[in-house]
């Protein structure tokens, strides 16, 4: 580890740096976080209605792994670029020093409010999936948000601990993960006394579903079944994402060249596949295909009350939602490492104090809390899960396919300082995939009834608009070596 960990800090110097944060993460440990932020058992689960509300079980069985296999590209791009530039906040300097401040500024929002809206969604997400297991009634959108504000303060804390508590936890939850998943397949297969696997490919339109007074349906009504497939696809979407975060704990993981894009790569994968695996399990176990869909956010309960054991189906409960909680602090790490990564080149408001590492706990103390903190009123602002779940997915989509959307254009000015890991004539195919996947998911993240989220993303771009030409252009300097090679240009 002496020799790779010296390597990393004379690349790190390279690009303007010096080591700060402590370098403690191997292999698994870079994968884990990943992994858990993507967690299955989190956004699969709890925006299970937003895919099988669209077109049934042939959301999850055809939809489910065409949305993988466009992660996957996503996912390669960035592995490549991360494996050349492994730095915290890696997506932010990827676009700066291949596309110049301006595309590094943006990029920086666009995936730090990504992160931010998703830490929200994933609590939201959490208390909600626990009040609808254990208790008769919703909460109240009052009671919602203090249970929220505790479970991502105490995130928060865990965090200002450093990262070795951390790694420890979400090297636990990469197994633990996994182990329900497995556990939740083989119960629910077991409970049912044939396997109808035509439901995985049969088209069924459940638009308008659930029709409940008071209640949204998780889509309007919609007669084309092309369109209503396509809408479905924001149950993958939404929860293959944060596989950056195994690019924005570089500077704390060994051998970041080769290891890092091994991590986002793998997360990718294994979540891709198990996920698969497991909601295909829930589609084959549900009692009655139509009386699933007019449950709407509650169909996963529904489930498992009619084929398990109360005691069983209450066990299981308790673990997704631990998996759920450790999902959250993963992204309260790869979050506050991207505000104190911009903050180091002077990105953001109060820049000098974010970036500041505690030298006792050697995390960056004060972007911990202040990313928690943001989160939290995000979900005062907007408590609605399905808009949070939209928001967050069109923010951190954008975010990922800008720098590599900026590398395949300028891919012959960089394609000598590529890393280790190299995609090679790949590079700019999958570029492409990726950069039209994300316009569809920006389509398809704003329609009704998360037409709010235009309002959040577009009064977003404005602003940010606004704020680089009326003053970051001139103040923001962006990344040391970008500053070093305007100043060259400029004599």
């Amino acid at each position: 580890m002496a020799d790779s960990d010296a390597d990393d800090a004379k690349l790190l110097a390279r690009l303007g740096y010096a080591q700060e944060l402590v370098r403690c993460l191997g292999g698994f440990s870079n994968f884990a976080i990943s992994l858990s932020i993507i967690c299955i058992l989190a956004g699969g689960i709890t925006s299970f209605h937003v895919g099988f509300d669209s077109v049934g079980g042939a959301s999850i069985g055809i939809g489910w792994p065409l949305v993988s296999l466009f992660a996957l590209a996503v996912a390669a791009t960035m592995g490549q670029l991360a494996s050349a530039f492994p730095t915290a906040g890696g997506l932010y300097h990827w676009a700066a020093i291949l596309g110049g401040r301006g595309a590094g500024w943006a990029t920086a929002w666009f995936n730090l409010l990504g992160l931010i809206t998703v830490l929200a969604a994933i609590n939201v997400g959490m208390v909600r999936f626990v009040a609808g297991a254990f208790l008769a009634d919703p909460l109240d959108l009052q009671t919602q948000a203090i249970a929220v504000t505790l479970v991502t303060l105490s995130q928060a804390f865990i965090n200002h601990r450093g990262i070795e508590w951390t790694r420890r936890l979400t090297d636990f939850s990469g197994w633990w993960i996994l182990g329900i998943s497995i556990l939740l397949v083989i119960v629910l297969l077991a409970s049912i006394s044939g396997w109808d696997f035509s439901r995985l490919i049969t088209f069924t339109n459940f638009s308008g579903l659930p029709k409940k007074e008071g209640v949204d349906p998780t889509w309007e009504p919609v007669e084309s079944m092309i369109w209503l497939f396509a809408l479905g696809f924001l149950l993958p979407a939404y929860t293959i994402t944060g596989f950056d975060a195994s690019a924005h704990v570089s500077e704390e993981t060994h051998d970041a060249p080769h290891l890092v894009p091994r991590g986002i790569l793998r997360s990718v994968a294994v979540s891709g596949l198990f996920g698969w695996i497991l909601l295909s399990a829930i589609v084959l176990a549900i009692p009655d295909m139509k009386s699933a869909a007019e449950e709407g956010d509650g169909v996963f309960y529904y489930v498992l009350k009619e084929r398990l054991p109360s005691g069983l189906a209450r066990g299981l409960f308790v673990a997704i939602a631990f998996a759920q909680y450790l999902c959250g602090l993963a992204t309260v790490t790869s979050t506050s490492r991207v505000a104190f990564a911009f903050a180091r080149d002077g990105g953001m408001p109060f820049s000098n104090r974010l970036r500041k590492v505690s030298p006792r706990h050697r995390s960056p103390v004060l972007a911990i809390w202040v990313v928690s903190l943001s989160s939290i009123l995000f979900t005062i602002y907007t408590p609605v899960y399905a808009t949070i779940t939209a928001v967050c997915t069109v923010f951190l989509y954008i975010s990922y396919v800008l720098p590599t959307a900026i590398g395949a254009w300028n891919f012959s000015q960089w394609k000598s300082q590529v890393g280790p890991w190299n995609l090679g004539h790949w590079y700019r195919p999958l570029s492409l995939i990726s950069v039209l996947g994300c316009v569809g998911l920006i389509v398809i993240g704003m329609q009704p009834p998360n037409d709010r989220a235009v309002v959040v993303v577009g009064g977003m771009a404005v602003l940010l608009t606004a704020v680089w030409y009326g003053y970051a252009r001139k103040h923001f300097p962006g990344p040391p070596i970008i500053h070093f090679q305007e100043k060259i240009r400029n004599g």
